[in-house]
């Protein structure tokens, strides 16, 4: 792959991230910028895990997301993203509110 193919699928990558990020806030009725706070309050962390979970369904590399969030002020470890997909993945697999909020993100 070319540097220019390399950029333009992150750039790509990157604005499919900011239509979940939009869309995730939208759903839990947040603001957007309270994802990429360093907060532990539940209804943050389960944003940031579905935005973990959708991006790595999309797919998106671990690396990217990382980047993102970073880019966002949000520091966080390739581990703790991990963490985030397997959590929303279980709660995807048991939940069907969950499954029906999925439904709705998904671009």
């Amino acid at each position: 792959m070319s540097i220019v193919e390399n950029l333009t699928q992150r750039k790509m990558k990157e604005a499919i991230f900011n239509q979940y990020a939009t869309k995730i806030a939208s759903v839990f009725n947040i603001n957007e910028e309270e994802i990429f706070e360093k907060s532990k309050k539940r209804e943050l962390v389960d944003a940031r895990h579905l935005l973990y979970y959708v991006c790595s369904k999309r797919p998106m590399r671990v690396v990217y997301i990382q980047n993102y969030m970073k880019e966002r002020g949000y520091h966080i470890g390739h581990t703790s993203i991990l963490h985030g997909i397997q959590e929303a993945t279980k709660r995807a697999e048991g939940d069907r509110d969950y499954k029906r909020i999925l439904k709705e993100i998904q671009l």
